[in-house]
C-alpha cells in the first residue's frame, strides 16, 4: 500500500488503497464518478491522518493561473485549486496585483484557501473571494460559489460545515487592486515598515512578512507541523471579566460575537509550550503548532491534542476548537 508520508506537512506514515493524482477536471470527475467518497488532499498543510486509509486518495494537482484586467485598476486572477498557494501570492507580487502580500508563506494550494478562510497579519481570503468553482462529489457537476455563498468565517466556510466532503474545489477567482494598498495593520509589519529607508513596496511586504512567519513558526520542511493546530477561542463578555479577575494579563481582542483569547496564550499558560511527549508535542517559540518531532503517528500527535485540549478546558473552561481537519479519527 503507498505512503502518504510526503503528501501531508506532518509527514505522518499514514498508507492508503491507491494515490491518484488529478491533472484535469475530466480526470477528477472520472475519479469521482466511481469513487465519490474518495479522500481528496491538496497541499496536505491542513490536516492530520490518525489512521490508515482504507480506500483511493485523490491529489488535486489542477494548475494554472488566468490573469483578466478589470476597470478602475482592479485585475480578475483565477488559479487551478493545486497551484501551491504561495506561489499564487509570488506570481501577485511580481506582477504589482495587492491584496494577498500579506498572505505569503501560508502553506497548502489554492483549493484549500477558501475551505478554511484562511488569514494572516490583518488580511482574510474573504476580503479579495470573488468567487470559486467545485465538483459535486456524487453528481460530477461543476456549481459556483461567489462570496455569500461561500458562508465565510473565522477560519471556516461552508465547505467545513453543512457542505462538508459535499464539493471538490477546482478553482478559485480572486480581485486585487494595480493601485498601491499596503495594510501594515499588524504591528510588528508596522514596525518593520518603519525602519525602512524608502517607502515600503509590494516585495517588502512579502518580505517582512515572511522573515516574520518563519522567525516564529517552524518550516513543515524541517519539522513536521501544520500550523495552529487551534482556532482563537471567542468567550463572552461575562466570562472575560471572570478571567480577568483572576488573570489580569490575559491578552483579548474584541470579536464579533465576544472577546478573542489568544489560543497560544492559554496553551502556555496551562505548561505546554515546549513540553514534548514521546516524538511529538508543543513547538518552544509557538504553543499553538504541534509537531512531530520524527516518527510520531497521527494518533499520538492527535492524543496530543486531546490532552491540551483537556487541560485548557479544565483550567479556563475554555474549549480550543482544532483548525486542523482530523481524517481518519474513528
Amino acid at each position: 500500500m503507498p505512503s502518504l508520508k510526503s503528501y501531508n506537512t506532518f509527514g505522518v506514515s499514514s498508507v492508503c488503497s491507491e494515490i491518484i493524482e488529478c491533472t484535469s477536471v475530466d480526470s477528477l470527475r472520472q475519479v469521482l464518478r466511481s469513487n465519490p467518497h474518495a479522500c481528496v488532499i491538496g497541499g496536505g498543510s491542513n490536516i492530520l491522518l490518525v489512521n490508515d486509509i482504507d480506500q483511493t486518495v485523490v491529489i488535486n494537482k489542477l494548475s494554472g493561473i488566468e490573469v483578466k484586467h478589470l476597470a478602475n485598476d482592479r485585475v480578475l486572477v483565477k488559479a487551478g485549486a493545486g497551484v501551491v498557494w504561495d506561489d499564487l501570492v509570488n506570481f501577485c507580487v511580481s506582477k504589482s496585483y495587492y491584496g494577498i502580500e500579506n498572505l505569503t508563506a501560508i502553506p497548502g494550494s489554492v483549493g484549500a484557501a477558501p475551505m478554511q478562510n484562511i488569514g494572516a497579519y490583518g488580511v482574510e481570503l474573504k476580503d479579495v473571494f470573488l468567487d470559486l468553482k467545485a465538483m459535486h462529489r456524487n453528481t460530477q457537476e461543476i456549481h459556483i460559489f461567489n462570496n455569500e455563498d461561500c458562508q465565510f468565517g473565522y477560519r471556516s466556510s461552508i465547505f467545513k460545515n453543512a457542505e462538508k466532503d459535499q464539493y471538490v474545489i477546482t478553482e478559485v477567482s480572486i480581485t486585487l487592486s494595480r493601485i498601491k494598498r499596503l495594510n501594515t495593520s499588524y504591528a510588528p509589519v508596522q514596525i518593520a515598515v518603519d525602519h525602512l529607508t524608502e517607502d515600503a513596496s509590494i516585495e517588502d511586504i512579502r518580505n517582512i512578512i515572511r522573515d516574520i512567519r518563519w522567525s516564529k513558526l517552524p518550516r513543515p520542511s524541517n519539522l513536521g507541523n501544520a500550523g495552529s493546530f487551534f482556532k482563537n477561542p471567542v468567550i463572552s463578555d461575562s466570562q472575560f471579566t471572570v478571567l480577568k479577575n483572576k488573570y489580569p494579563n490575559i491578552p483579548s481582542y474584541p470579536a464579533q460575537n465576544g472577546i478573542k483569547i489568544p489560543a497560544g496564550w492559554l496553551i502556555e499558560q496551562a505548561g505546554w509550550k515546549g513540553k514534548r511527549v514521546g516524538e511529538t508535542g508543543c513547538h518552544e517559540k509557538q504553543s499553538l503548532v504541534i509537531v512531530n518531532y520524527g516518527e510520531a503517528t497521527g494518533r499520538e500527535i492527535f492524543n496530543h491534542a486531546i490532552n491540551v485540549q483537556s487541560s485548557v478546558k479544565s483550567i479556563f473552561n475554555i474549549y480550543l476548537d482544532m483548525e486542523v481537519n482530523i481524517v481518519g479519527a474513528m
